[in-house]
């Protein structure tokens, strides 16, 4: 899983997308730039989440895109993704791995230092490390510094990702800390114009 690039990190939030075709404000996002695309929809039923995984995977696909779904492993497995993210209180990653497979990429979220270690240690591919600013979209989200963020990343060999409110005005901050990439909700979803938006991050 070394080759998989995670510099603009797409996570799906329908509410934000609001009336507008789900798939097509997905495929925007994707001709503006977005490397993989985390499925996060937290509300859906299972047949929901999962004819709308079906549809998103054909379409990340087609562009060769990464598909990861939130903590669905069940979803993840049915539509055949490239991996499954897991937050502190999902199922073990020794499990998810188990189930999931080796070929898979697995992430984990992580806000302190010695979940980082630990999160290596246990084999996941990349952490997600947050929330580096405040954010709507997570409200139990705890908060990174840019220092912390940065000793995390000089601490792992992993790929870190920097999610919580990151926007075209401070994403550059925890990019300096060194950073792989860092994930992105309403700051693209949330546009009118969702493929300049995401323009501009690259």
């Amino acid at each position: 899983m070394n080759n998989i690039n995670y510099k603009l990190y797409l996570v799906t939030d329908r509410k934000i997308i609001g009336e507008r075709d789900f798939v097509w404000a997905i495929e925007q996002a994707i001709l503006g730039g977005a490397t993989l695309v985390q499925l996060r929809e937290k509300d859906l039923s299972t047949l929901q989440f999962y004819n709308v995984a079906k549809d998103v995977k054909e379409l990340t696909s087609k562009y060769n895109i990464p598909l990861i779904i939130n903590d669905r492993l069940d979803i993840a497995l049915a539509v055949d993704a490239d991996g499954l993210h897991i937050g502190q209180d999902d199922m073990p990653l020794e499990i998810a791995r188990k189930l999931l497979g080796e070929g898979k990429i697995i992430g984990l979220s992580t806000s302190t230092i010695e979940e980082a270690k630990l999160a290596q240690e246990q084999g996941a591919d990349y952490i997600g490390v947050g929330a580096v600013f405040p954010t709507t979209t997570k409200n139990d989200a705890d908060a990174v510094s840019l220092e912390q963020l940065k000793e995390i990343k000089e601490t792992v060999k992993i790929p870190v990702v920097a999610i919580g409110g990151i926007n075209e005005e401070n994403y550059k901050l925890p990019m300096n800390c060194g950073i792989d990439g860092v994930a992105v909700i309403s700051a693209i979803l949330g546009k009118s114009n969702i493929k300049a938006a995401a323009e501009k991050f690259v």
